[in-house]
Parts: structure tokens; sequence; C-alpha cells
């Protein structure tokens, strides 16, 4: 057969490399990020409940009716605001397949996406497999901030989706509520939809609060926000999360998601549905996560290591210039071959292979992961 290939630049995924590659070298895995842990007994007992209470058949297109509201009232507790369960949530196959369908919703052919890098690597493949033009703004190091300058400069007749990502992955950096009053003011009264990837809300330190879309009313009648519960409960492999949009909006995106996945495993719903209505099982994470941050960072402290600034996520940036001139992609797999440490260079989430001489570290491990892993660490 002959055929042109839509991504004829994309390959394995780097996480999947990284993890393969720490399998084999039998590596501490701290590149993919996925916990070390198991969910809380209380959720795994409620898995047992629903998956011997019936619920084997299609759940609802659009979500389990009970998880939807949970949803609504999680919304309400986090941010004062009211998504109703029947018109404006609708619960995914994970996070990322809530983004590939609010592209595919939204963007056609020569349409242009703007987004932000270092950025998560499904975001480009999603918008380049339907038809659309990335237009990619590098954020400023250090810091990882966004130049609104260049983002007005940027928008144009063309634009029809910014994506932005908070707490963000890779840096571990936040968007603060300055930075989502200026967005707020450049997409009003256009034709542009706001993609919020928010997948680590419930991950933001140091009594800072989480700055959803859902804050800011105008902004948020023009944006789609992707949360996931993978991150929430520890459970990633359950491939579950969940988007808000005003109704217009959630309209369109349902079109497409009915026949992408049409709907989510039914059982494993209700067992989110009924643990999350206690909101200590998500409010809590901030400080569950901050203390696995401050015990990583104080062990790898005495390493020559530079510890970049974390502000949420699971993920930390360490800066490696004192110990090497490598390309970071070189490195990483250095460190897992030699060192049996498995990271994920920073480069990779950039079109230009960008160096910053940084490596991204998951510290949603054990402490006795994290303690092995920093002994590696303070020996390089």
């Amino acid at each position: 057969m002959v055929f042109h290939s839509k991504l004829p630049q994309v390959g394995t995924s780097i996480f999947s490399v990284m993890s393969a590659l720490a399998k084999e070298h039998q590596a501490i895995n701290l590149s993919q990020g996925f916990p070390d842990f198991d969910c809380d007994p209380t959720l795994l007992d409620l898995v047992k409940k629903y998956s011997s209470g019936g619920y084997h058949q299609y759940a609802p297109m659009p979500g389990a009716q009970a998880l939807r509201e949970t949803i609504s009232e999680i919304l309400a507790n986090c941010y004062a605001v009211n998504y109703h369960p029947d018109t404006e949530i609708t619960v995914t196959a994970g996070a990322t397949q809530g983004i590939f369908t609010a592209i595919a919703a939204f963007v056609r052919a020569g349409d242009e996406v703007i987004l932000f890098e270092p950025n998560y690597d499904s975001y480009i493949p999603a918008i380049e497999v339907n038809g659309g033009v990335v237009k990619s703004i590098p954020l400023q190091y250090p810091g990882f901030k966004i130049n609104w300058d260049i983002v007005k400069q940027t928008i144009n007749h063309k634009t029809r989706l910014i994506i932005i990502n908070t707490p963000h992955n890779p840096s571990g950096t936040t968007l603060s509520k300055e930075d989502l009053l200026q967005l707020e003011q450049l997409v009003y009264g256009k034709n542009i939809i706001v993609v919020s990837d928010e997948v680590y809300e419930h991950m933001v330190f140091d009594a800072q609060a989480h700055q959803s879309v859902a804050r800011f009313p105008n902004l948020a009648s023009q944006s789609i926000i992707v949360s996931s519960f993978g991150k929430t409960v520890h459970a990633t492999g359950w491939k579950i999360g969940y988007v808000a949009a005003k109704q217009d909006i959630m309209n369109e995106f349902r079109k497409v998601h009915q026949f992408l996945v049409f709907s989510v495993n039914h059982a494993l719903q209700m067992a989110l549905a009924e643990y999350l209505k206690t909101p200590s099982n998500y409010q809590g994470l901030h400080s569950f996560y901050q203390s696995k941050r401050d015990y990583f960072r104080q062990l790898v402290a005495p390493s020559r290591f530079i510890i970049e600034p974390c502000q949420g996520t699971y993920f930390q940036l360490l800066n490696y210039k004192n110990i090497t001139n490598e390309n970071d992609d070189e490195f990483a797999i250095r460190l897992t071959k030699e060192k049996k440490l498995a990271t994920i260079p920073l480069s990779v989430f950039y079109t230009q292979k960008t160096q910053q001489s940084l490596l991204r570290f998951c510290f949603a491990k054990k402490n006795e992961t994290l303690e092995k892993a920093a002994e590696i660490i303070c020996k390089i």
C-alpha cells in the first residue's frame, strides 16, 4: 500500500521510550508520571462494590449521572462556579481524549492553534491530524512565564484555539491570576476557544490557589476545562477524566465525543462518584504532594544539581549545568544505563530541541523510592 502519513514525524512517545529503557536496565523510574503506590483502600472497596453491583453495560454517553453531579459539586467547592451536570460536564476516557476531542470539534483545516512550549506531547499531533496549524510560543526561562505581548501579536482572524496548562507539565510552574486576566482580555469578544489543561488542579503548593479559567466568568464562557481523575486518585491506568464547558461549547464537544469513545467504564465512574463526594478525598491532595516535593528537594539538596522552582504538579526540574555539557537526551539515557535512574529530558517537550540542561523527575513515589533515587543523584 502507498499512503501519506498524517503524522510523519511522530514516533513512540518519550514516556514509553524511557519507561522501557528503565525496565531494560532495571533503573528507578522517575520518568513517566505515575505513582508507585496504590489507591486509597476505600476507593478500591467501592470499585469492588460497583463491579459486583450490575454496572457492566454502557454508561450514558456524557458520563454516569452520579459522577457528573459529583464533578459539578467539586467545581462549586473549589471555584464557586456552577456547571450544570446535564449539559456542561462530560466524562472522558482520560484527559488526553478530552483534549483531542476539543481540538477535533473546533479546529478545521487551516485554523491556527496557539500553544506554549514546553508542552505535553499530545497537543501538537492532535492539532496536526485535524488539519490545524500550530503557532508555538516559547515560555520565558527561567520561570517559564508567558509573554502576553507575543500572544497578542500572534492572534489573528485564523486563531481558533489557545491551549494553556496550569499547573504546568513539565515545568511545575503555575499561571497567576494576572495571567488569566490578561488571557481573558485578549480573547474576549473574539471567536477563540481556550482549552485549559488543568489535570493537576489539586496539586498547587505553598498556600497558593489554583487559577482555573472557571474563576473568570468571561473567560469561562469561551473555555473548555480538562481534568483527570487518574492524577487525583493515584490511578492513571483507569484513564478517566472530565471536561467542563458552557452548554453551547459542550454541545459541539459531545458531537465528536459520542463517536470517538461514546462512554467510559461504568463501574469505575460510580466508584469515583461516591468516593469524591467526600471533599477531603481531593482537597488534601496538595498537602500530600507538597510533602513529597519537599522531601525530594531536601534529599537532593546536597547534590550538584540546581533545584528549579516547583509550584504545582508532581514533577521537579533539576538543572545539571554544573555537571556536564551533554545534551539532555544524551544525559538522560546515560543516567538510565549507567546510574540506573530514569528521567525525562526537557527538550522533548519542544518542537525545536531547546537545550536548557534540565531533566524532569517525577516525585509521585514512595519515600523509599525517592530515597534510593536521591542517593544516586547525590553521587553524580
